[in-house]
């Protein structure tokens, strides 16, 4: 079973000491108990993660004693999360993930799929035992942001007018919106105050930063080489603001890159007119709003809450 989480996040939970890390590793069991009924959904939640949307259900709960109830969320949040990535793989003709061979190469484009319906599904059963309409309804909406997301960068790909304000509604709907979810689920759960908002700008930034990263990040990081990105014809913040500042890549069709070489020369490119870090910039100061719009609560909270947003920042760096 794998580690529930890991540096740089583990001031959380020293913070919040032996309740959290009970609640983490309940998590982990459960997760492995609902996907045990399949063997590629198992292999799935071992390939393990950050495990960082549970964490946030947990941290916005804090305090409650709600452990069963916010358990569940948790579990349905990482559930939701993991079926995307299966249905990413089918999508994106993906080898490997997390450095393991994907479901979808192992076992063809059925297998992945199905394996992703499961993991849909069993979110939903799993958080319908709190029952709670307020909850059922907070992912649904979340779930349902999500493909709308994907389909929105479907569209966009290859495309050299996507704009800053259709990409970050990308990023709305595709990540931030779950993170947002696992928020709300948590104060749902816990009768909490509502930190919706601090988990929508964390999302936000998460994608931007990620998105930073396959440009700047060295392959021994990513465990990919940078511009993949580029490659698959996904148009991300750094590239957008590129194309504003030199005429090469204004005039840069995606599909003409020849490969990963001339991925990794554009890369380079993208990165010397200043672009990455003006995105790394962007999604900085969104994490600095988001502590700052934080609401009353308790002052362990709160800090657990800075700490998370911190944390994230510093696994980008």
């Amino acid at each position: 079973m794998s580690e529930p989480l890991a540096e740089p996040f583990d001031a959380i939970l020293e913070l919040a000491g032996e309740p959290l890390r009970e609640a983490m590793v309940s998590v982990e069991q459960r997760l492995h108990e609902i996907a045990g009924i399949e063997l590629h959904a198992l292999y799935t939640i071992e390939a393990g993660g950050k495990r960082l949307r549970p964490l946030l259900v947990f941290v916005a709960g804090l305090g409650s004693g709600a452990h069963t109830a916010l358990c569940r969320a948790a579990a349905a949040v990482e559930l939701i999360h993991s079926a995307t990535l299966v249905h990413d793989d089918v999508l994106d003709d993906a080898p490997l993930r997390r450095g393991r061979v994907t479901i979808y190469a192992a076992a063809g484009r059925d297998a992945a799929t199905s394996t992703g319906d499961l993991l849909f599904s069993s979110a939903f059963a799993e958080l319908a035992r709190n029952e709670s309409i307020a909850q059922l309804a907070s992912l649904s909406a979340a779930s349902s942001a999500l493909a709308r997301g994907e389909l929105m960068q479907r569209a966009d790909a290859w495309r050299s007018d996507v704009t800053l304000e259709r990409y970050l509604e990308r990023c709305e709907l595709k990540t931030a919106r779950l993170f947002a979810a696992a928020c709300e689920l948590g104060a749902l759960a816990g009768d909490g105050p509502p930190l919706a908002p601090f988990g929508r700008a964390v999302g936000l930034a998460f994608q931007i930063l990620d998105d930073v990263l396959d440009i700047t990040g060295p392959a021994e990081r990513t465990g990919k080489r940078p511009g993949a990105d580029l490659l698959d014809g996904t148009v991300t913040l750094p590239l957008i603001l590129a194309r504003k500042r030199s005429p090469e890549l204004a005039a840069l069709d995606l599909r003409d890159i020849s490969g990963p070489d001339e991925a990794h020369r554009i890369c380079k490119v993208i990165e010397a007119t200043g672009a990455a870090e003006q995105a790394r910039q962007h999604a900085l100061e969104l994490v600095a709003s988001s502590k700052r719009s934080l609401p009353d609560g308790s002052p362990q909270q709160r800090r657990a809450l800075e700490l998370l947003a911190d944390g994230l920042v510093e696994r980008f760096a």
